[in-house]
């Protein structure tokens, strides 16, 4: 695209005064003469190019100021680049269990929930990776569409921040799963897609949902993370039941999430954090991992050009400046004067 498409003239009603750059062609020299009738003097080609000269500059001066008051500026536009990272969807957990403690229990004094930790720790995640593109669902009784994928870290830091509001009572991660592949609909092919499970527990899946999910993630080119946030004395994703019988999805469903996970085809990861420390750890896993290119564009701001009008301008009014304080007067009544 040319460089002159990106011209703004703001103020483009000035640029009816350009007719007075053909003044200098308009007026003559007003300069007393002795002589009545010049048309007897020789023809001197050096001052006939001099005059064309000093009128070409003064009608230069004359575009260029009227230019400077017509505002130019160049538009806003962008440059491309590209740099490490990837396009997150993050799923986050807004039941109400994520408002307890990793013991379990209702935060007080000091403490922190299972939610403001996550919180604080995410923000701190997005913040550090600034040219990721990020969408946010959260889901609980319901799922819910929080933010598209975008690059605006202020509009990722405000949907990372309500997460340790209080949330409601069940975890429909499928829902919130199903939700979140619409984050990825309009994509970049060449940038890692990753999807971020945040969750305190599991429900069960229904195998219908289950296919669903299936057939949704083998259409896209996803990584899938499950950071799993584990309170005190209760199962996760790793522990099998010493009777076999007890190993079911009505039981033990955080296990057989993981389970349906690793059936997916798709590379898989879970974490499982009893504390804030080692949900830290998790994520500066996944910072480490999600490292591909990514090409994103950068915004050039809005730059004015009339200070650099006026220069010129500036600059051709001093050169006509001084080839008047240059001129020669020749007296023709002193004697030896050519005439």
């Amino acid at each position: 695209m040319s460089v002159w498409s990106h011209l703004v003239l703001l103020r483009p009603q000035a640029l009816w005064l350009l007719p007075l750059a053909l003044l200098p062609w308009w007026l003559g020299s007003r300069a007393v003469s002795d002589w009545s009738w010049l048309g007897s003097v020789p023809a001197d080609s050096a001052s006939d190019a001099l005059d064309i000269a000093l009128r070409t500059l003064g009608s230069l001066a004359l575009v260029v100021f009227v230019l400077a008051l017509a505002a130019p500026v160049r538009q806003h536009d962008s440059i491309p680049r590209t740099s490490t990272g990837a396009h997150l969807g993050l799923v986050i957990d807004r039941s109400g269990s994520m408002n307890s403690t990793f013991a379990g229990r209702t935060p007080e004094g000091g403490e922190e929930s299972k939610a403001a930790a996550a919180k604080r720790l995410l923000d701190a995640f997005v913040e550090r990776r600034g040219h990721d593109r990020v969408g946010v669902v959260g889901f609980s009784t319901s799922p819910m569409f929080i933010l598209p994928m975008t690059d605006r870290r202020e509009a990722i830091r405000a949907a990372i921040a309500p997460i340790d509001e209080p949330g409601l009572a069940y975890t429909d991660v499928a829902r919130g799963l199903a939700m979140a592949f619409s984050l990825f609909d309009e994509r970049d092919p060449t940038a890692s897609q990753v999807m971020v499970l945040v969750s305190d527990g599991a429900a069960v899946i229904d195998r219908r949902v289950q296919e669903s999910l299936r057939a949704a993630f083998a259409a896209r080119p996803l990584r899938l993370y499950w950071l799993f946030l584990r309170t005190e004395r209760s199962a996760g994703p790793f522990d099998a039941p010493a009777d076999p019988s007890q190993d079911t999805p009505q039981s033990m469903p955080e296990r057989h999430l993981d389970l349906f996970f690793r059936t997916l085809g798709v590379p898989y990861r879970a974490f499982e954090a009893e504390n804030a420390g080692e949900l830290a750890a998790a994520i500066d896993a996944i910072d480490e991992a999600e490292r591909g290119e990514v090409q994103w564009l950068e915004p050039v701001p809005q730059r004015d050009l009339a200070p650099f009008a006026f220069g010129i301008a500036a600059f051709a009014c001093a050169l006509l400046a001084a080839a008047k304080l240059v001129e020669v007067r020749v007296d023709l009544s002193m004697p030896g004067a050519r005439r």
